[in-house]
């Protein structure tokens, strides 16, 4: 099976930490944050549930229409552009494989977000995904595939210099597989998938949000 990459295009105020902390207690005191603000050159992005809001269980986004992006999620890619640092997508997109979209019509959701992010002066250096079912690739996350192959495409990236954000359990470990720091996006409880509490323990940090994890972290 084929691993599959849009091309990238051309190309704040975040949350407030003081309601809720931003990360989980206790944190890993192996990467403490100076770590992050040191080493990270690469963040790689899960999409539904990190940039926008999630489709309940079993519901894909297919349309434009669709597409919400979450608060302060735009302005988070913003600063993380600001710093120098590349910004990832690597994304399961099973409806493709369940007849339920086209790789086309993935791509036209892409052109959607890329504009929205540029209209808030933010920008992603490419976009993976995978089109597969379960079980029928090795790209499909938790598998690292599409994070293996970012590595190969963009010289100078590696473990040691990328951080895998996700809010699901197959994102952390995808993350862990390839040796790279990992956080959970511990979002909206009702489009949860499995496997939160494990993702949470397996993880190096989590957040309630992008924003508040990036203000945080390189704030």
């Amino acid at each position: 099976m084929t691993l599959k990459r849009h091309s990238p295009g051309r190309r704040r105020r975040v949350s407030s930490l003081a309601a809720r902390p931003a990360l989980c207690d206790p944190l890993n005191v192996a990467k403490p944050l100076q770590y992050l603000r040191q080493s990270i050159r690469f963040v790689f992005l899960d999409r539904d549930g990190v940039l926008n809001r999630k489709m309940p269980e079993g519901s894909w986004v297919t349309s434009p229409a669709c597409f919400e992006m979450l608060d302060g999620a735009a302005a988070a890619i913003a600063a993380l552009n600001r710093l120098g640092i590349r910004i990832i997508v690597v994304t399961n997109q099973r409806g493709i494989a369940a007849g339920l979209y086209s790789e086309a019509g993935l791509s036209v959701v892409h052109e959607h977000m890329r504009a929205l992010l540029v209209a808030e002066h933010a920008h992603l250096d490419a976009i993976y995904y995978c089109p597969h079912d379960r079980d029928a690739c090795d790209c499909r996350k938790p598998k690292p595939g599409m994070l293996l192959q970012a590595f190969a495409d963009f010289p100078g990236a590696g473990p040691g210099n990328s951080l895998m954000i996700g809010d699901s359990l197959s994102d952390i470990k995808a993350g862990r597989a390839t040796g790279m720091a990992t956080v959970f996006i511990d979002g909206d409880a009702s489009t949860q998938s499995p496997g939160a509490n494990t993702a949470r323990s397996l993880a190096d940090y989590c957040s309630d949000s992008l924003a508040s994890f990036v203000q945080a972290a390189f704030g």
